[in-house]
C-alpha cells in the first residue's frame, strides 16, 4: 500500500507541475498578446486627408505636438490629400492595427462618403476603430467681396439672377462643405457650379482670388479669410450661433432651413486594434484635448476641443 501511495503522490506532483507549467505558458501568452504601447522612440503617424495649411491640418499638428510629450514618443502628421479623404482612409485601413497609424478626419468619412461616393470601398463601421472625438465646430457660408450680397437672401437673389454663372468651392467631392453646398442649392433652388479642391488651403487660394464666388468654409479659415477684407461671412451652418461668431446669424435665421447639420472631427485607427492600445490612445487624446492650451488654440478658430470614449461620439 505504501508503494501505491507513493506512486499516487508522485502522479499528483507531476500533474500539479504540469498544471503550473500550463498556467505559466498561458500567462506568458497573455503578456505577449498585450502590446506595450507605445514603444519608446517609435513614431506615431496621424494621417490627414487634406493638404497642409488648413484649419484641420493646424489642429492635427497642434495635437501631435502635445501627444509627443504625453506618449513620450514622436507623433507626426502626414498629409494624404485627394479623393475626399478616401486615400487617407484606405491607407489607415491597410495599416497594421498597432496604434502607430491613426487618422484625424471629419464626419464625412463615416457619415457621408459611404452614402454619396461610388468609389468608396470601405465600411466605416467594420474597417475603422473610433478612438475619440477631437473637435466640434460649424461651417460658415462665406462670399467673395465681388458679390454684392450681405445676407443669405441677397445671395440667393443674386445667384438666381445669374443662373449657371456662379460657382462655389468645397474641400472635395463628398466632403461636408460639398454636402452643405448641395443642400443649400437644393433648398433655395439654385443653378450653380461645384468646384472641388484638395482641402481648405487650396480652395482658399481660388476663393480669395474671386475664381469661385462662395464657399462653406471651416470657421477658422472663414475668420482668417474675412480678416483680409476679400470675403464676407454671411451665415453659420449650424443649429445655433457660434460663441466665437455671435454676430453671424444661422442659415435658418435667414430663411434657409436644412443647412444646420452638426460638424465634428475625430480620431480613428484601423479595425482590430487591441483594446489596451485603444484605451491608451483614448486616454492620451483625452489628456491633450483637455489642456487649456489646446482648448484656447481650438477656440481661436471657433472650434471646441472635445474628447470622448471610443464608440460614443459622432452622433
Amino acid at each position: 500500500m505504501s508503494g501505491m501511495s507513493t506512486d499516487i503522490g508522485r502522479r499528483r506532483v507531476i500533474a500539479a507541475s504540469l498544471a503550473s507549467g500550463v498556467a505559466l505558458l498561458a500567462s506568458a501568452a497573455a503578456f505577449a498578446a498585450s502590446p506595450v504601447f507605445p514603444e519608446k522612440g517609435r513614431t506615431v503617424r496621424i494621417v490627414l486627408g487634406l493638404a497642409a495649411g488648413g484649419a484641420s491640418d493646424a489642429q492635427a499638428r497642434f495635437v501631435a505636438n502635445k501627444l509627443t510629450g504625453v506618449l513620450q514618443t514622436p507623433v507626426i502628421v502626414e498629409n494624404r490629400p485627394g479623393a475626399s479623404f478616401i486615400l487617407a482612409t484606405e491607407e489607415v485601413i491597410r495599416a497594421a492595427p498597432d496604434g502607430y497609424t491613426i487618422m484625424y478626419a471629419p464626419s464625412s468619412v463615416v457619415a457621408q462618403n459611404p452614402q454619396t461616393l461610388a468609389q468608396v470601398r470601405y465600411d466605416p463601421f467594420k474597417d475603422l476603430t473610433p478612438l475619440s472625438l477631437g473637435a466640434r465646430g460649424p461651417l460658415v457660408l462665406t462670399v467673395h467681396a465681388s458679390v454684392p450680397a450681405k445676407t443669405v437672401q441677397e445671395l440667393v437673389a443674386y445667384i438666381k439672377a445669374n443662373p449657371g454663372k456662379m460657382s462655389y468651392a468645397s474641400f472635395g467631392t463628398g466632403t461636408s462643405s460639398h454636402i452643405y453646398g448641395e443642400v443649400f442649392a437644393r433648398q433655395a433652388g439654385l443653378d450653380v457650379v461645384h468646384v472641388p479642391y484638395k482641402g481648405g488651403a487650396d480652395a482658399a487660394k481660388d476663393f480669395l482670388a474671386g475664381r469661385v464666388q462662395y464657399y462653406f468654409d471651416a470657421a477658422p479659415n472663414a475668420i482668417q479669410n474675412a480678416a483680409t477684407g476679400k470675403v464676407r461671412m454671411l451665415a453659420v451652418a449650424a443649429p445655433k450661433r457660434s460663441a466665437m461668431l455671435p454676430d453671424v446669424p444661422t442659415m435658418t435665421e435667414q430663411g434657409v432651413s436644412g443647412v444646420d447639420m452638426p460638424s465634428w472631427l475625430g480620431f480613428y485607427g484601423p479595425a482590430r486594434m487591441p483594446a489596451p492600445v485603444v484605451a491608451g490612445l483614448n486616454a492620451a487624446l483625452a489628456e491633450v484635448l483637455a489642456m487649456s492650451a489646446t482648448r484656447d488654440f481650438f477656440q481661436q478658430g471657433a472650434y471646441e476641443a472635445e474628447s470622448s470614449s471610443p464608440n460614443s461620439w459622432g452622433n
